[in-house]
C-alpha cells in the first residue's frame, strides 16, 4: 500500500516552474480492481528525484502516468504546467515527443540503426526537440555521445555491435537530445556492475544539469540514492 503523504521541492524554489505536480493520484487496471494510490508530488523544474519501491509497489505504473502512457482513475496530474489527464491520446503522444525523454530498462534502441541515428530519433519525431538541438541535431548528438564516453568509432555502427553499457549511454543520449523538460528513467542500470552503474548516473545527471532537465529515476537499489538530491520511496516519504 502506498502512502499519500506529499513529496515536495516547491517550498525550496517557490518561483520555479513545476516539472511535476500531482494530487490524490490513483490508478486501477479495471473497474473492479483496487486502485493504487500514489503520494502527492511537487517537483520543481531542474530537480532530480530518486524513486524507490518494492516489486508491486507501483513504480512502473507511476512512470506510465507521468509519461502519459496511462490515465489515472482519479486525481490531478500536471507535467510542466500541462494537464495530462485532460489531453486526448494523440495530444499526450505529441506532448511526450516534445517534452519528455524516456530511458527504458531494456533501452528500446532500434537494432538496425546506428548509434547516432538512434540518438537523432527524437529530433525526427519532434520539431521542438529538433529546434532545441543546438547548434544542429547532428552536432548535439555527437557532443552527447562524446560526453557520455561512447567512442567515435562506434557512432556509425549498428547498436547491436555495442556492449550493454555502451547501448545504455546511447539510450541516455537519445533521451537528452533537444533538451526535454523531463527525463523518466525506469531502472536502466539493472544490467551493470557497480562501477559502471555509478559512472552512468553521474554522466546522466551532469548532462541533465547542463540542460536544466528534471529527472525521475526509478530503481529498487537504495545504494543509488546518494546521487540524487530528492528521494521518495513508495510507501515511505524520506
Amino acid at each position: 500500500m502506498t502512502t499519500q503523504t506529499p513529496f515536495t521541492t516547491a517550498s525550496r524554489n517557490p518561483t520555479k516552474v513545476m516539472a511535476i505536480s500531482s494530487e490524490a493520484l490513483s490508478y486501477a487496471w479495471s473497474e473492479r480492481s483496487t486502485p493504487i494510490k500514489f503520494p502527492d508530488i511537487q517537483l520543481t523544474s531542474g530537480a532530480h528525484l530518486f524513486l524507490r519501491g518494492a516489486s508491486g509497489s507501483g513504480k512502473s505504473t507511476l512512470l506510465s502516468l507521468l509519461a502519459g502512457l496511462a490515465v489515472p482513475r482519479s486525481g490531478r496530474l500536471r507535467i510542466m504546467e500541462h494537464d495530462l489527464p485532460e489531453m486526448s491520446g494523440g495530444q499526450r503522444d505529441r506532448f511526450r515527443a516534445d517534452h519528455l525523454g524516456v530511458i527504458f530498462q531494456q533501452f528500446n534502441l532500434v537494432p538496425y540503426l546506428s548509434a547516432i541515428d538512434n540518438v537523432l530519433l527524437p529530433c525526427r519525431l519532434s520539431a521542438r526537440r529538433r529546434q532545441h538541438a543546438l547548434p544542429r541535431p547532428s552536432a548535439e548528438a555527437e557532443a552527447l555521445l562524446t560526453a557520455l564516453d561512447v567512442p567515435p568509432n562506434l557512432w556509425y555502427q549498428k547498436v547491436t555491435a555495442m556492449s550493454v553499457g555502451q547501448q545504455q549511454r546511447v539510450a541516455a543520449a537519445r533521451a537528452l537530445i533537444g533538451s526535454p523538460a523531463l527525463i523518466l528513467a525506469d531502472e536502466p542500470t539493472s544490467a551493470l556492475d557497480a562501477d559502471n552503474r555509478d559512472r552512468f548516473i553521474d554522466l546522466l545527471l551532469s548532462q541533465a544539469r547542463v540542460r536544466q532537465t528534471s529527472v525521475v529515476f526509478v530503481s529498487h537499489d537504495q545504494a543509488l540514492a546518494r546521487h540524487f538530491g530528492h528521494h521518495l520511496t513508495l510507501g515511505v516519504l524520506q
